[in-house]
């Protein structure tokens, strides 16, 4: 496809969904449905007019789903209840580790025992489809700050830390791979020490310490005389992005920081905005209400400003890289073993592990349930995936690995995508 072609799909779909909006709404599909649909259409697997090899293009690849990931941690981040309670965190916390590592554990063992794939490969495709993605969830996720659903929050939350909590097993599967699965007990203490001990804990104190520090320097700005103006969007984006790189310099987890970042920049300025608290102890998100802002006449802070552009990004890039998803797959040639990876992670390895990490947290078996369905796979995996290509994958395990994690990323948006809407209208989960 030619630019102009490209152009001309892109925005034909941005139009599309831009006035389809209230259709789509109250269809029983997603919107990433139908992008997927006109990638397959156009794709490989009918018309061959899209052909994007994952491989081939994977460095593009990578750029395009890291920037797609890191806008929507953001968005998530600044969206979270705050301030930050044990209580209130403690599912979504034992969501992104404890069930995180034992999703990964469990498609691991199946892909070792069933597809006979290396140990080193094995605990790669596990840290590929782990984790829950923050981007095509959209319809199960916290939809404005002030939403206090228990279930979208949790969801939101736990898609918000499991890229970051997923991150040290696909490096542990690429260094067995590297070191012929046999990497020895010194490099696995290196790899809980650093890539998984110091990457969290670096991380959760840079996000903390910038997201508390820009949001104190845009609030002296705004009130101290002479006052200053300030582009929400240009700095929420700058802070993503100074974020993202200072982390990845010292070795701790990028996707992580910036999540952390926007959860303290939107606690920190709710805080020095003097909003109030709702009967649940958590600060109420309309800045603009509160006495101190009205006194002082400020305006609306950073986080709730650059909310709506970051959003609009998301879909965006949701809208790009869906696309891009059907013009790589290709029906006739998915692997057979798709099907089996795909039940397996849904019915048996995502639920289980929910369950069983949710052990102690107080929540009901409803609540058990139905967050251990909707565990959507999409552009986080696919980051995964095109990141332990550009790192040197074997071509073989490159090309089962991804012919199957393409597979169950499509099986993914389809089944859960057409089954959010009829279980949430319904009502069935607990919403607080």
């Amino acid at each position: 496809m030619s630019t102009n072609h490209w152009f001309l799909l892109v925005g034909l779909l941005m139009l599309a969904r831009g006035l389809a909006v209230t259709t789509i709404a109250r269809s029983p599909f997603t919107s990433a449905i139908v992008y997927l649909a006109v990638g397959l259409l156009l794709g490989p697997s009918f018309f061959n007019i899209l052909n994007f090899d994952p491989a081939k293009e994977s460095a593009l690849l990578q750029m395009l789903t890291q920037i797609a990931l890191l806008i929507s941690l953001f968005s998530a981040g600044i969206k979270m209840p705050v301030p930050f309670k044990l209580g209130r965190w403690n599912a979504p916390l034992r969501l992104a580790w404890l069930s995180m590592t034992l999703t990964v554990a469990l498609v691991a063992l199946f892909g070792w025992y069933v597809l006979h794939l290396p140990p080193g490969a094995a605990i790669l495709l596990g840290g590929i489809l782990a984790p829950t993605d923050p981007v095509l969830a959209t319809d199960v996720q916290v939809r404005h700050p002030g939403d206090k659903d228990k279930l979208r929050f949790t969801l939101t939350c736990e898609a918000g830390m499991n890229d970051g909590s997923a991150f040290p097993f696909v490096l542990l599967g690429l260094a067995m791979l590297n070191a012929g699965d046999s990497g020895g007990t010194d490099h696995l203490v290196h790899w809980l020490l650093v890539d998984v001990i110091w990457a969290t804990a670096a991380a959760v104190a840079v996000g903390v310490a910038a997201g508390a520090g820009l949001a104190r320097l845009g609030w002296r700005l705004r009130i101290v005389e002479p006052r200053h103006e300030i582009m929400d969007d240009l700095v929420g984006l700058g802070m993503i992005a100074v974020v993202y790189a200072a982390a990845s310099l010292i070795k701790a987890s990028g996707f992580l920081a910036v999540f952390f970042a926007a959860v303290a920049l939107r606690q920190t300025e709710l805080v020095l905005a003097g909003a109030p608290k709702d009967r649940h102890g958590l600060l109420e998100p309309d800045v603009a209400k509160s006495e101190v802002a009205q006194a002082s006449n400020v305006p609306q802070v950073v986080s709730g400003e650059s909310l709506v552009f970051k959003e609009h990004l998301e879909r965006l890039s949701e809208l790009t890289l869906v696309l891009l998803l059907g013009g790589m797959i290709s029906l006739n040639d998915l692997p057979y073993e798709t099907i089996g990876v795909a039940a397996f992670l849904f019915i048996v390895a995502r639920p289980l592990s929910v369950c069983l990490g949710m052990i102690g947290a107080g929540a009901s078996k409803r609540m058990c349930g139905i967050t251990g369905w909707f565990g959507v796979r999409g552009i986080g995996s696919l980051f995964y995936l095109v990141y332990a290509i550009q790192a040197g994958l074997p071509a073989d395990i490159a090309r089962q690995l991804t012919g199957i994690s393409l597979g169950v990323i499509m099986l993914s948006i389809l089944i859960h995508g057409f089954s959010v809407k009829p279980l949430l209208d319904q009502g069935y989960w607990p919403r607080r």
